[in-house]
């Protein structure tokens, strides 16, 4: 599989045993990789479904149903959500 370049311009420091840092040498050159190479694809995915994870709410069929059905016809606000808009405009100049 041919490999394209990949331009890096920031960089990343990391901090290493003398032990981790012989198995990631030795994993990445049985992988045919620099180590950059093979920690960055070793890692990439894992901090990609870790931000996923934390950054997108899953509704159920039923919560997607109520969210658009409080789309449409959304409620009248509360006298609570009244009061903290009228302080939010007065603290902002807004």
């Amino acid at each position: 599989m041919p490999r394209t370049a990949v331009n890096r311009d920031d960089r990343l420091e990391l901090r290493a045993t003398r032990e981790e840092k012989r198995l990631l040498v030795a994993a990445a050159a049985y992988e045919r990789l620099d180590v950059t190479s093979f920690v960055m694809r070793s890692a990439l995915p894992v901090a990609r479904k870790v931000v996923d994870q934390n950054e997108r709410i899953v509704l159920s069929a039923r919560d997607s149903e109520r969210v658009l059905a409080l789309l449409d016809n959304p409620p009248k606000p509360t006298k609570a959500l009244l009061a903290a808009a009228r302080t939010y405009r007065t603290q902002t100049g807004g």
